[in-house]
């Protein structure tokens, strides 16, 4: 007997449907679908759906914990998408091709958009449900995800001390700190503004990487000047709206975040050590583009 009192019907378990016992056969043509695989490459294969079907592998008896991982993992995997788009769009923008920069950020800001809708499925675990779970986590957290720090410097929240948690596995180290190292998103479109003749600050064109970004009344004037003319600066115009559509997206990916942690946790301290809401409650505050927000009410 399983001691999580959460724990649903599983096979050979009260609350489990038996079989049917109908065994017809599968219609021999259907609609003319290819059925036999013995020689060419199926969907699970092309899928690789053997490795990743089986990596839920649940630490304890309870139920719910297939939600939290399955989660979490497809999180994980959006996010792999996520930064193969933002690389995609910085280079791009470091290269002059506009147009296939905004394909890329608009992706990013959808990916953000399902990453929100998520949080709605974890929120169906309740308080007891997540307790009853959590000490099986021991000390791992999100906050300790490589590829979210990845997309957080990629846009441009620098914090060198977010490379710590990753010092114990250097192959992941290495991608961090790559991202660390390099210019971000909103780096190269400042870079871009200036090379268009705008009066870009060489302090934001050619600063240190590393450093966190500072908001800048000259950074704030370049692009008050694509915005008051935006028939004379239109992809850069664009360019601001698709970075203001990103960063919105991303503020409401945080504040799911937020919710649905205070939802099912409460105020407890998180798995990882931080504050738990109140940590991810200051990380709402971050703001990733200022000059794009606060040029807005000078118009």
């Amino acid at each position: 007997m399983s001691s999580c009192p959460f724990n649903h019907g599983a096979p050979g378990q009260p609350g489990t449907p038996e079989p049917t016992g109908d065994t017809r056969e599968p219609l021999a043509d259907f609609f003319g679908a290819q059925l036999d695989f013995s020689a060419d490459m199926s969907y699970s294969d092309y899928l690789q759906l053997d490795q990743v079907l089986t990596a839920q592998k649940p630490l304890s008896p309870c139920h719910d914990e297939m939600l939290f991982i399955v989660q979490h993992q497809t999180s994980e995997l959006w996010m792999k998408l996520m930064l193969h788009e933002l690389h995609a769009a910085t280079a791009d923008i470091a290269a002059d091709r506009l147009p296939p920069a905004f394909k890329a950020l608009a992706r990013v800001s959808k990916i953000m958009e399902q990453l929100v809708h998520a949080w709605d499925v974890l929120a169906t675990m309740t308080p007891p449900e997540y307790s009853a779970l959590r000490p099986y986590l021991a000390k791992s957290s999100g906050f300790q995800s490589w590829q979210y720090r990845c997309i957080e410097f990629s846009l441009g929240n620098k914090n060198a001390a977010m490379l710590r948690p990753h010092a114990h596995r250097p192959d992941l180290l290495a991608h961090v700190e790559a991202a660390w190292r390099a210019p971000s998103l909103y780096d190269e479109a400042l870079r871009l503004l200036a090379r268009r003749g705008l009066a870009v600050p060489e302090s934001h064109t050619q600063r240190d990487w590393t450093a966190p970004y500072t908001e800048s009344t000259a950074v704030r004037e370049a692009w008050l000047q694509v915005y008051r003319a935006p028939e004379q600066h239109w992809d850069l115009y664009q360019l601001g709206e698709e970075l203001t559509d990103l960063e919105d997206a991303f503020r409401l990916w945080r504040f799911r975040h937020v919710t649905t942690v205070e939802r099912v946790i409460g105020f407890k301290r998180g798995t990882g050590g931080t504050g738990g809401v109140s940590y991810l409650r200051k990380m709402l505050d971050v703001v990733l583009f200022p000059e794009i927000w606060t040029l807005r009410t000078e118009l």
